[in-house]
């Protein structure tokens, strides 16, 4: 196994910045740096090989088998100079012993080295690429090794169901004093609605982690844009009183009480004979129909121009004006506003309430041919005459499954995706 460096911090001007050594030969390569590494940890002088001080850093030592990776483990936290970094990296890589790390293999190498499951590198992906906390709290649940702990709860009852199958047919020409059938019902059946439950989830989950898309939508002139520049804090529409000033869609990324939220600004949707307006209102419905949800802005329609769908909200716009009836805002006084947020962030907050473990559709594809297979095992085992070999090869099916969630089985061809999204010092 190589030894790897890599810089584990941002790029750039800072306080610290730290670089990572892992491998066979993490401790005697960095001596070469330093003189000594500490056993722990200390401060340390770093030289080059003309023994020219390069910066004095903190250094952390983790043994093998309790480090991130499992491996011997260096830490370099140097004073966060460009100049500091380049030139310690430069040393680093001058050193035959060993090599820039490639684009995830830290935590590639965690998993090899069975510290994390697949699950758990897939929640560290979603936890680094986190912006609220909602997608933070959600990636540290997967993180910490929940979805990995519900799978071996579920192997650990399908491979329970199995065994007292096996042992009827082992025994199917003497008397088996205990009928398995009911437990094993009760097995599959339980199993099967967990497992159900994560795979109705995934959808939603997926939104929670890329964010939901909200479209403003109404007539033009109704205040859409005024509107998307108060909820953004920021002048990011051009709005003004000529009917038809939005032409394309306008996207925004918002966090509204801890959900990631993109909001779309559109053109106001109406009959025109203008051929780019008609263009950008044809791409506005497309927009909105598209979106998880819209936000319907009234103004003298009793109803709105758009389809209500499940989830949506219709306001009064201009309240300032005085238009009443309903929920009545305004994006240029702020009338409203902090109401409407309450509704979008509730509606949204009542969908990612269904969010399970399981957060991609790898898990779902995953769970829902394990479901699959215990449907096939559990009708094989209400028929009258059960057979019972092909109930076992089902549970067998199953728990494959249930072992490619956490990367027992079936990885290879996913991992050069997963780990292509990590930084190189991850």
């Amino acid at each position: 196994m190589d030894t790897i460096f890599a810089l584990a911090t941002a790029r750039g001007r800072a306080g610290v910045a730290v670089i990572r050594i892992s491998g066979p030969e993490a401790f005697a390569s960095t001596a070469r740096l330093m003189g000594d590494v500490p056993v722990a940890r200390g401060l340390r002088a770093l030289r080059d090989r003309a023994g020219d001080l390069v910066d004095e850093a903190f250094v952390l030592r983790f043994a093998d088998g309790k480090s991130f990776t499992g491996e011997d483990v260096v830490e370099l936290h140097l004073h966060g100079s460009p100049a500091v970094v380049s030139a310690v990296l430069r040393i680093l890589g001058d050193d035959p012993a060993m090599r820039p790390a490639e684009a995830g293999e830290f935590t590639r190498r965690a998993l090899t080295n069975g510290r994390l499951d697949l699950a758990q590198v897939e929640g560290l992906a979603d936890l680094i690429d986190a912006e609220t906390e909602s997608q933070r709290r959600q990636a540290v649940r997967v993180f910490s090794g929940a979805l990995g702990e519900i799978a071996d709860s579920w192997r650990k009852r399908l491979i329970r169901a199995a065994a007292l199958l096996e042992a009827t047919i082992d025994f199917v020409d003497e008397d088996v004093p205990v009928d398995v059938v009911p437990e094993v019902r009760d097995l599959l059946q339980a199993v099967r609605s967990e497992m159900a439950r994560e795979a109705a989830g995934v959808r939603m989950a997926e939104r929670l982690r890329d964010g939901f898309e909200v479209a403003i939508v109404g007539a033009p002139n109704v205040g859409k844009s005024t509107l998307m520049n108060r909820l953004a804090r920021r002048d990011v529409a051009i709005t003004s009183e000529i009917a038809g000033t939005t032409r394309d869609v306008i996207e925004v990324r918002l966090d509204l009480d801890g959900i990631p939220v993109t909001l779309l600004d559109t053109a106001g949707l109406r009959d025109t004979d203008d051929l780019v307006e008609s263009l950008g209102v044809a791409r506005a419905r497309a927009r909105a129909e598209q979106a998880d949800m819209r936000v319907h802005m009234l103004l003298d329609a009793p109803v709105p121009s758009h389809d209500l769908a499940a989830g949506d909200i219709y306001v009064r716009a201009k309240a300032d004006t005085g238009a009443g009836g309903g929920l009545a805002v305004s994006g240029l006084s702020g009338t409203g506003v902090e109401a409407l947020i309450a509704l979008i962030s509730g509606e949204l907050g009542r969908r990612v309430a269904s969010v399970g473990l399981a957060m991609r559709e790898r898990h779902r594809v995953a769970l829902l041919r394990a479901v699959t297979s215990l449907d096939d095992a559990g009708a094989w085992l209400d028929a009258e005459h059960g057979m019972l070999d092909l109930i076992a090869e089902d549970l067998r099916t199953a728990i494959r499954a249930v072992d490619s969630l956490v990367g027992r089985v079936d990885v290879e061809q996913v991992l050069d995706e997963i780990f292509s999204s990590f930084c190189i010092g991850k």
